[in-house]
C-alpha cells in the first residue's frame, strides 16, 4: 500500500472558492477522465491536445494578459471538449475536482520560485490533494529548463510523494509551449519528469470534496 511521507498537511476546508466559480459549469465532465494543466499560458499546449483527443481537458491560467489570449484562441479553435480557466488552480481544484476524476497533469514550464522554493508543486501540501484528485495509473508531467529543479522535482516525488518517476532531455523539436520553443532554440537543454500514481496509493483526502 502506497502513501505519503509528508507531515504538513493540506487545509482545503480553508480556502474559498475562485471569484465568479460557478459549479454547474464543470459539472458536465466531473465524472469523465479529465486532462488538467496547470498554469497553461497563452494555451498552446492546451489547444494542441485539444485536436488529438476528445477527452476533456482543463486548462488553468492565473494571469489575466495569458488568460484573454488563451480565451480567444480558444473561441476561434472551436475545441468542444477544452475548458479554459482563468483562477488561481489551488482553490479552483479544491471546490471543482471529484477524488479519482484526472487521468493527466500537466506542469508545464512553471515558476521556479527562486525566493520561495517551498512554493514549488512538488514541494507543497497542496500536492498530495491533486494527487488525491488523480486516477490510479495517472500521469503527471513536469517540464523545466532548470537542471537543478528538474532533479529536485524527481527526488521529492520519488521520495517524499512515492511515486515511479522518470526523468529525461525533452526533444529539441517539441513545441508544447512558447517557453519551450525559446529554450530550445537558444540550445538549452529542458528536462521532462513523468510520474504515475500507483495502484492502492492512498492520500489523507481521498473522501474529501466540496461538489454535490
Amino acid at each position: 500500500m502506497h502513501s505519503h511521507q509528508f507531515n504538513r498537511l493540506f487545509a482545503p476546508n480553508q480556502l474559498r472558492a475562485p471569484r465568479d466559480f460557478i459549479k454547474t459549469a464543470i459539472k458536465t465532465v466531473l465524472n469523465a477522465p479529465l486532462i488538467l494543466e496547470i498554469g497553461a499560458g497563452k494555451g498552446h499546449h492546451a489547444l494542441s491536445l485539444a485536436q488529438t483527443t476528445d477527452q476533456p481537458i482543463i486548462a488553468i491560467e492565473r494571469t489575466r494578459t495569458k488568460f484573454e489570449a488563451f480565451k480567444k484562441l480558444a473561441a476561434a479553435t472551436n475545441c468542444p471538449n477544452l475548458q479554459p480557466v482563468h483562477a488561481d488552480a489551488i482553490p479552483w481544484c479544491v471546490h471543482a475536482l471529484l477524488p479519482k476524476t484526472v487521468s493527466q497533469v500537466f506542469l508545464l514550464y512553471p515558476n521556479p520560485e527562486r525566493a520561495n522554493p517551498n512554493q514549488r508543486w512538488h514541494r507543497m501540501p497542496f500536492m498530495e490533494f491533486l494527487l488525491s484528485r488523480m486516477q490510479s495509473g495517472a500521469r503527471l508531467t513536469l517540464a523545466t529548463n532548470i537542471e537543478s529543479y528538474a532533479l529536485e522535482c524527481e527526488e521529492w516525488l520519488r521520495e517524499v510523494w512515492q511515486l515511479p518517476v522518470t526523468i529525461a532531455l525533452v526533444d529539441r523539436t517539441s513545441v508544447r509551449t512558447a517557453f519551450e520553443v525559446k529554450y530550445l532554440a537558444r540550445g538549452e537543454a529542458c528536462w521532462q519528469i513523468e510520474a504515475e500514481k500507483p495502484e492502492g496509493y492512498v492520500t489523507r483526502f481521498d473522501d474529501w470534496s466540496t461538489v454535490s
